[in-house]
């Protein structure tokens, strides 16, 4: 079969397994992938009709602050009274003076001592208000600046797969790579190690989070990692 035969409409809501075309005459885009002559959607989303092209734009929105989520946010203004930081959400976060460290911080501190424009930090949330104010600390074990290595986006809703049941995923990766990993709640991942190791552990992550919905992952991840990094692991894993 050489047509295509488009079986939704553009625009439609698909949910993930739909078959969206029959035949050779569609090409899958983002979000959707091909099994033989089918195209399927892999997520809930609103499909595009680009001329040939099959895509879904996610429904869900971005991350949505949650008091206890550990992120990763990025220094975006220093106030009078600590730090503004976006937090890869429609709404950004006050580090405050007293939750930044747990040595005092005087009142009118040079506070880029502490942390300046761009920094990357590794922070809790401890409130989100009705208005949608957040608060958040970087006292706490885990909790810190980060230094080097890379800074890449994932979507947050395939951070659980990323992490892994009990970290298990991550742990993989880790004991491939050496590379240290920090997964934030918002999406935000912070890989440290060997720039080799970084480029694989980040083409790792990637994978996952595209292929987060084909069973047998964990093989197909462990197997990559092995044949790039020359390296047999041997490691429990919980899919």
């Amino acid at each position: 079969m050489t047509d295509g035969k488009l079986l939704v409409k553009d625009k439609d809501i698909v949910v993930p397994g739909e078959v969206l075309a029959s035949g050779m005459g569609y090409l899958p885009g983002h979000g959707t992938y091909r099994d033989n002559d089918k195209i399927i959607a892999n997520r809930l989303g609103l499909l595009t009709v680009d001329g040939k092209v099959l895509k879904t734009v996610p429904l869900a929105g971005r991350y949505m602050p949650k008091r206890n989520d550990v992120i990763i946010g990025k220094v975006i203004d220093i106030l009078m009274s600590g730090w503004r930081l976006d937090t890869n959400s429609p709404y950004s976060a006050v580090l405050p003076l007293k939750d930044a460290s747990f040595s005092y911080i005087a009142k009118g501190a040079d506070l880029t001592r502490y942390f300046e424009l761009d920094d990357y930090v590794v922070v809790k949330i401890t409130s989100v208000t009705s208005q949608k104010l957040v608060d958040v600390t970087c006292k706490g074990p885990g909790l810190y600046k980060l230094k080097g290595g890379r800074i890449i986006q994932v979507n947050t809703h395939k951070v659980p797969r990323i992490i892994g049941k009990k970290g298990s995923m991550v742990s993989l990766i880790k004991k491939a790579t050496d590379c240290k990993i920090i997964v934030g709640q918002n999406g935000i991942t912070w890989v440290n190690g060997e720039p080799e190791m970084e480029v694989i552990t980040v083409n790792a992550i990637k994978m996952i989070e595209e292929q987060s919905h084909i069973s047998g992952l964990t093989d197909k991840v462990q197997a990559y990692l092995e044949k790039t990094t020359g390296k047999k692991i041997e490691i429990k894993i919980e899919e």
